[in-house]
């Protein structure tokens, strides 16, 4: 850990929190799967610490059976033991007080290793600010996403041994077997979408596109309207460059009341109106969700902003074709093509270092209003470029009605899955309510 400004000062440690944990596991083998799962071998300050946790961590993943014999064995097969490696380990357990408390030891190591963390992070701030590398605005962007990793427990190495992989995914099939939903991802509130693209998954960038007038922004506020009041302990980002927060919002409280959206927009309300009005906007003030109205956001500022709520579930774009480069993709030229597709690119690469889903809508262009069938395809994205390759999911909306008076299927919408990273495409069919500017699950869907 070569760090020369701070070495005039002890770093944060605490080796008898450090002994204890490793203590608990050599006396209880079942406190093991409980300790890999908050700290990694980085965590702890002392090297001699660090072998032998690290050699724990390989026998965990191989289920090998762990206390102080077969660790001793290990280590020795590892070439990381000496002759004073079998005391060492017989002192870890006489140190430690009870085996019951290895999580609060492990609490006591990862806190320890992340104020490490901040001050290898405030050095190299530091530094950079000394040195003048870059731009104010791109020290600032570079900071906060360094200070984020350390929040995140995300360190520089990106490159990660398979066997710590492993432990993640393991935690996350113990969560998907521990829920009681029948998909991954969070739920958009529509039956049949959440069961074709497994829900709203964390890191995935999902496009929702169509043209003027099919629903774009309402079927974004369903899901953001949804996701809120499903999970309260997630907060959801939503950043509009075309319509006002009161417009939202006014959309918000009509398909939570179920009051036409035109009372809401002339204020031409009866005293029952009020109090629906009343209730819907007290279960909405409950919910974390964010809006902001900034026509001129960049992706940068969407990251940065989002960066910053801990609680962060779901972020909402609405929509890609009006937001600037700002920085993100380098010089490319006035070519909007480029500039989109450096756009998409940034939203991708947020989604991924947030660990959030972020669902952007965006526009079509004019192709399918010429061709007989004016059901929209991937072909018809505006300003294409690379958007269907970054995206890992992408819904197309069509009404048959908006463009047919004679529709036999009147209000209802077909959202086609024309991308799906993660399943199948195919088309899902979604009740249109004009009167609230809503969607919801087909009737039949209510009486299963």
């Amino acid at each position: 850990m070569a760090m020369d400004d701070l070495t005039a000062r002890t770093l944060p440690h605490s080796l008898e929190a450090e002994q204890s944990v490793l203590g608990a596991m050599l006396i209880d083998g079942r406190c093991v799967s409980d300790v890999v799962g908050m700290l990694r071998p980085d965590d702890f300050y002392l090297k001699q610490n660090r072998d032998i946790y690290e050699t724990i961590f390989l026998m965990f993943n191989a289920a090998e059976p762990v206390d102080a014999v077969t660790v001793l064995n290990k280590m020795k097969e590892q070439g990381v033991a000496d002759e004073r490696t079998g005391d060492y380990l017989v002192q870890l357990i006489d140190v430690t007080p009870t085996a019951a408390f290895a999580k609060k030891y492990a609490e006591i190591v990862h806190d320890k290793a992340l104020l490490r963390s901040l001050a290898e992070v405030s050095n190299d701030i530091l530094n950079a600010v000394y040195e003048g590398v870059g731009t104010t605005s791109e020290q600032i962007e570079r900071a906060e996403k360094m200070i984020y990793g350390i929040r995140k427990g995300e360190t520089g190495d990106t490159l990660r041994r398979i066997g710590e992989v492993i432990v993640d995914m393991y935690g996350r099939l113990n969560e998907l077997a521990q829920s009681d939903q029948a998909f991954p991802g969070l739920s958009t509130g529509l039956i049949d979408l959440d069961r074709m693209i497994n829900g709203l998954n964390p890191s995935d960038l999902t496009l929702i596109a169509a043209r003027p007038g099919m629903g774009k922004t309402s079927l974004a506020l369903n899901i953001a309207q949804n996701v809120a009041k499903k999970y309260h302990d997630k907060a959801v980002a939503v950043f509009s460059l075309e319509m006002s927060s009161v417009q939202l919002v006014t959309r918000l409280v009509s398909s939570e009341c179920f009051i036409d959206n035109k009372k809401l927009m002339t204020g031409n309300l009866s005293d029952d109106d009020w109090v629906n009005i009343g209730k819907a906007t007290n279960v909405l003030s409950r919910t974390d969700l964010r809006i902001d109205d900034n026509p001129a956001v960049t992706v940068a500022e969407i990251n940065a902003k989002c960066r910053r709520i801990d609680n962060l579930g779901l972020i909402i774009i609405d929509y890609l074709q009006l937001m600037t480069q700002s920085g993100y993709g380098g010089n490319r030229g006035d070519n909007r093509v480029n500039i989109v597709a450096d756009i998409t690119r940034a939203l991708k690469i947020m989604a991924k270092e947030l660990n959030v889903p972020v669902l952007c809508l965006s526009q079509l262009n004019r192709s399918s209003e010429g061709r007989q069938d004016k059901r929209p395809m991937l072909s018809d994205l505006r300003e294409s470029g690379t958007i269907e390759q970054d995206a890992d999911c992408v819904l197309l909306l069509y009404r048959d009605d908006y463009y047919n008076e004679n529709s036999e299927e009147k209000n209802v919408a077909e959202c086609i899955v024309a991308k799906n990273r993660h399943g199948e495409t195919g088309t899902v069919k979604l009740q249109w309510i004009p009167q609230y500017t809503t969607f919801a699950n087909r009737e039949w869907q209510h009486e299963e």
